[in-house]
């Protein structure tokens, strides 16, 4: 059995110069952890000011289609594209357009499904999303998201962190940052992956130049949950909780000694971990849900899937952690659009309108800001053999100019489209949307000024929207 280290303030040792400095560190570290604690447990912001707007969400859900779905084949029904399918893209659109991989002037190609309203909203769905066409009143559909990179690390990088190069936090970090999580026994910001993990990597959920325990954590669904999260064979809680506090205690005598914020983080990450040992196995133990509520997702306990992840994600704002970041891949639709996109369409409809009825059947919906996007959308041209009329496996480009995404809940108008494209869904024609626009949105409905949420680095105050972004009032409710 391991023994606890020596008491430092205990009357029986020698006093020396030293010592005196480090007992006294050691208090300042302490106080620092506890204050730290305090603030995230209270989900106080970490700066004064950034709140003085009446927040209309506490979380978020943001569901993130890596590959980029066709918009065209989802949401946007384009009659007169249909009818054009098969004609060569108009020359003065083709002018000086600057594509990802279609090199010649390209034809034309409209979706193949049918579109029908819905609700009383009358919110317009492909026949693809029968399931969602179920909560159509709940959605809030923005068709004039516009963003400025067409690869996809760059435009993922500034879908979800406001710049294309690695290096800056992402959007779940500055929610973390700025406002903390309502539960000290879970991180502030989980990220749940259906598939290969983005093409950016891991900095998707990256803290940048914030401190690193704002960073998103990634929970698995086999296995451990966390990484090294289970002690090892022999080791009782009681001996890990030895251990633990036996490092805090030199950490904070570090900390006390150079002052580096990274201590902090370890000496909280250390806390959190062993808290989670507890909280984490009870969280991802979806067994005990009902078998409605398990038919209601398309759940597989067990298994990762979509479905669980989108289940988890309630679960998790349920028990108070304030960003819920769910990748799903498998969106890349260069060929085969209509097969992929059908497959892919089937394996999301379901459990995201569950998600959306669960939430508001607990009462959750109006405090939890359901969003679902991806990087860019997908072009109304084919991509393929143009030689050959509209081929059977025609696929469809990065198109950057022009999608949809959608929100539901946490203060949007419910039942309600903003924005518009041409006939043809190439470019916005009513109420644009840029990326940090999008951004600025999402978190004034947290109830936080874009522009007073800074951190500073490298000598000048970064934001997440840099130096633009406008809140689209329009869409609040």
């Amino acid at each position: 059995m391991q023994t606890p280290p020596p008491d430092l303030f205990s009357p029986g040792l020698p006093l020396v110069r030293r010592e005196m400095f480090q007992r006294a560190g050691a208090g300042l570290g302490s106080l620092a952890l506890t204050a730290l604690f305090n603030q995230e447990a209270q989900a106080k912001p970490t700066q004064e000011g950034i709140q003085q707007i009446a927040p209309r969400a506490k979380n978020v859900i943001f569901l993130h289609m890596v590959g980029a779905p066709s918009h065209l084949d989802l949401f946007e029904n384009k009659p007169r594209l249909k009818e054009l399918t098969g004609e060569l893209v108009p020359d003065h659109l083709w002018e000086g357009l600057r594509l990802a991989f279609i090199r010649e002037q390209p034809k034309l190609l409209g979706s193949k499904y049918k579109f029908q309203k819905h609700g009383n909203s009358g919110i317009e769905l492909s026949e693809l999303m029968p399931h969602l066409a179920s909560v159509a009143d709940e959605l809030c559909v923005i068709k004039s998201l516009h963003t400025e990179h067409f690869n996809h690390a760059p435009a993922q990088l500034f879908f979800q962190t406001g710049f294309p190069r690695f290096g800056r936090p992402s959007l779940g970090s500055w929610v973390n940052y700025g406002i903390g999580s309502e539960n000290e026994d879970l991180p502030g910001f989980v990220v749940l992956i259906t598939g290969n993990v983005a093409g950016a990597g891991n900095s998707l959920w990256g803290s940048g130049f914030l401190p690193s325990r704002f960073q998103g954590i990634e929970f698995r669904t086999k296995g451990d949950p966390v990484l090294f999260l289970s002690n090892p064979e022999g080791v009782t809680p009681v001996d890990r909780k030895r251990m633990i506090d036996t490092i805090n205690h030199l950490n904070q005598i570090q900390l006390a000694d150079v002052g580096d914020p990274e201590i902090a983080t370890r000496i909280a990450q250390y806390e959190l971990a062993f808290r989670m040992q507890s909280a984490v196995p009870d969280l991802m133990e979806i067994d005990g849900e009902s078998k409605e509520t398990h038919e209601a997702y398309g759940t597989e306990p067990g298994k990762t899937s979509f479905a669980n992840n989108c289940l988890l994600a309630r679960r998790l704002v349920e028990r108070g952690v304030r960003f819920v970041q769910l990748y799903d891949q498998g969106w890349d639709h260069h060929n085969n659009v209509f097969k992929n996109v059908e497959k892919k369409a089937k394996q999301v409809d379901q459990p995201i309108a569950a998600l959306i009825a669960d939430l508001k059947q607990r009462g959750l919906l109006d405090e939890t800001l359901v969003v679902w996007g991806a990087e860019f959308g997908r072009t109304p041209m084919l991509q393929g053999n143009a030689e050959k009329g509209v081929p059977e496996n025609a696929g469809r480009d990065h198109h950057k100019d022009a999608y949809t995404v959608w929100m539901a809940g946490g203060g949007v108008k419910r039942g309600f489209t903003y924005g518009k494209t041409d006939e043809i869904g190439f470019h916005v024609v009513e109420n644009p949307m840029h990326v940090n626009d999008f951004h600025a949105t999402l978190l004034h409905l947290l109830g936080v000024d874009h522009e007073a949420l800074t951190f500073k680095f490298q000598g000048r105050e970064f934001r997440l929207t840099d130096v633009a972004g406008k809140v689209a009032h329009d869409i609040i409710a």
